[in-house]
């Protein structure tokens, strides 16, 4: 099961900070090196039920500040593709400058 509380990452948010947020969420999750998620490869091929997906979405609320669909991880299905439309939504830089 995921973390409880979501930890919100520190510094400004960008897509990489939200990219490497999803990376290691998912990694506490399966219990497995940040390093051996590929974040082209879709939630549902990690194993993620509806269930962990509205708890994701739900941690990923308080990383954003903001109310978030809970079919997100639905509508985009890997963390390259979820990051980079949150980005967008949100107006976040790519990186930090």
């Amino acid at each position: 099961m995921f973390r409880k509380k979501a930890v919100k990452p520190s510094g400004p948010l960008t897509q990489e900070v939200l990219r490497d947020w999803l990376m290691g969420h998912l990694a506490d999750h399966l219990k497995i090196a940040k390093a051996d998620i590929d974040t082209g490869t879709t939630f549902e091929s990690y194993g993620l039920d509806s269930r962990v997906a509205v708890q994701v979405s739900g941690a990923l609320e308080k990383v954003v500040e903001r109310r978030l669909s809970p079919g997100l991880l639905y509508e985009h299905q890997t963390i390259d593709d979820l990051s980079g439309y949150l980005a967008k939504e949100l107006r976040l830089p790519e990186q930090a400058v």
